[in-house]
């Protein structure tokens, strides 16, 4: 065995390797990292070895020989993981600098994370992958979702059907495309669905993950207009946060007096922990052969707007439902001073003693705390007189005789969140509807939302399911909702809204 052929036997090793932590999603183990360095070495080595022989080579046919074999090396490689060979050989690159951009582009792309020696060589942009960007585009596009800078040449791949898509991706390793059945066509493609270099699914993960992202970003929910966002670096139980209680007062020293010693006071709050939730679902066989484009941009918006929806949902049904908080107590409670004791519909009076009761609340420690009206949260058909109630310069008092509105002043401070939930929640029209203002200020949060690591938008993942035909994605995604303080908000029981229908 020659020394090329020892050299390409450890590249081919050096390509499993990474291969097979990849195929298994995880990252590599420490004997693989251990091998993986101990080739790299020899490939250097032999390297050095080859390039002796070649220097002992005069003639002008062994130099033509040599730049044979490169341009052919070059060319298997790049042939294998769809890389352009023809820059690399008119560059004069050599093969090892090839093969250490080729294991750099698996790795930053589709490989695991620590693995660790290729070259430091940047990989310009393929055709292939300027094509599938351009594809994901096109059917997007198709699908009705609005893109405002296409990639070049998805215009004309618009028109392209599912089935016509898997041909242009698949016609460079196959012939006679054309002639086959959709069928056969969709089994040839499910053969290839775990191949870092098979187009068509990595096509299809990105439209779905665009069009979730356009999903998620357009979903019309509320709760972030009364919720904090936090971030949590995993799923225990976080307990160890506590609130320091105020300095004491500063006291008089008499001439000669000492300073007399302060000890502030701490308060546990509230635990936060994540949970994981998620969905599956499936491009089928069927799918696929109808052409249903709607799968890649209309389901994945649907997804999104179910994630958002949840998560919305259960903010709400924290203001509804009134359950026991972290100190026993249900949220809105006479203890907690944050309830009024007769459920009313919209108006002035009972509006001004909302604002009052939420601004004189005291802190863990029995100090005023500065809270301010910022939200007013109403089910469906409170809004009405609530903007009237805010936006009227006067009202009529018991003489009948106009007067200054002081609500008037609030009506660029407190927005009004209109929410359809609350509804649903309570049973729908004819049924007793709560209504809430929320605070904003420096001293107290209300409800904060955490998600894993900051990331609010689910990840979306390729899955091999036994016994389903057809292409199927894991959606999920970590969020944790708590109670952070009671004082941030006060509670009217309201009245039952009647339907506008009736």
């Amino acid at each position: 065995m020659n020394l090329k052929e020892k050299k390409r036997q450890k590249i081919t090793r050096q390509f499993e390797i990474i291969n097979s932590a990849k195929n298994a999603q995880r990252e590599l183990t420490e004997e693989e990292q251990k091998e993986l360095d101990t080739l790299q070495r020899e490939i250097e080595n032999l390297s050095i070895e080859i390039e002796k022989e070649s220097e002992q080579e005069t003639t002008s046919d062994a130099a033509v020989n040599v730049e044979r074999q490169r341009a052919a090396e070059i060319t298997n490689l790049c042939r294998e993981f769809d890389l352009d060979a023809g820059q690399y050989i008119e560059g004069g690159h050599g093969v090892d600098q090839v093969r250490a951009a080729v294991i750099e582009q698996q790795l930053m792309h589709n490989g695991p994370v620590n693995a660790r020696g290729a070259a430091d060589f940047t990989v310009s942009k393929s055709e292939e992958d300027k094509f599938r960007e351009a594809a994901v585009d096109a059917l997007l596009m198709r699908g009705g979702i609005n893109i405002t800078e296409p990639a070049a040449g998805a215009s004309e791949l618009r028109g392209l059907s599912l089935r016509d898509l898997a041909i242009e991706t698949m016609q460079s390793e196959e012939t006679g495309l054309n002639r086959r059945s959709s069928d056969e066509l969709f089994n040839m493609l499910l053969r290839g669905y775990y191949n870092p270099s098979a187009a068509f699914p990595s096509i299809m993960d990105a439209a779905i993950n665009k069009a979730y992202a356009e999903g998620h970003k357009n979903t019309a929910v509320t709760f972030e207009k009364i919720t904090k966002k936090g971030s949590l670096k995993d799923f225990k139980t976080h307990d160890n946060k506590y609130l320091a209680g105020p300095a004491g007062e500063f006291l008089e020293v008499p001439e000669g007096g000492e300073l007399q010693h302060d000890k502030p006071s701490d308060e546990k709050m509230p635990t936060r922990k994540l949970k994981t939730y998620g969905r599956q679902f499936t491009m089928t066989r069927q799918a696929f052969i109808n052409d249903d484009i709607g799968f890649l941009s209309k389901l994945p918006a649907k997804y999104a707007a179910s994630a958002r929806k949840t998560l919305n949902k259960q903010v709400y049904s924290i203001l509804c439902k009134n359950p026991a908080i972290y100190d026993g107590t249900p949220l809105f409670s006479t203890a907690h001073k944050n309830i009024l004791t007769t459920g009313t519909g919209i108006t002035r009076e009972y509006l001004q003693k909302m604002i009052v009761a939420l601004q004189t609340q005291v802190d863990q420690f029995g100090e005023a705390i500065i809270v301010n009206p910022a939200a007013i949260v109403v089910p469906v058909g409170y809004a009405f007189d609530m903007y009237t109630l805010l936006y009227s310069h006067t009202v009529n008092t018991s003489s009948n005789t106009q007067a200054v509105n002081p609500l008037y002043r609030y009506r660029e401070l407190i927005e009004v969140v209109e929410e359809p939930t609350i509804n649903v929640l309570c049973g729908g029209f004819g049924n007793t509807m709560p209504w809430f203002l929320v605070g904003a200020g420096q001293d107290t949060d209300f409800i904060e939302v955490d998600y894993l690591n900051g990331q609010e938008i689910p990840i979306i993942r390729r899955m091999e399911t036994p016994g389903q035909l057809g292409f199927v994605w894991d959606i999920y995604t970590d969020w944790g909702i708590s109670v952070m303080d009671f004082r941030g908000a006060v509670r009217n029981n309201g009245i039952p809204v009647n339907s506008p229908l009736l």
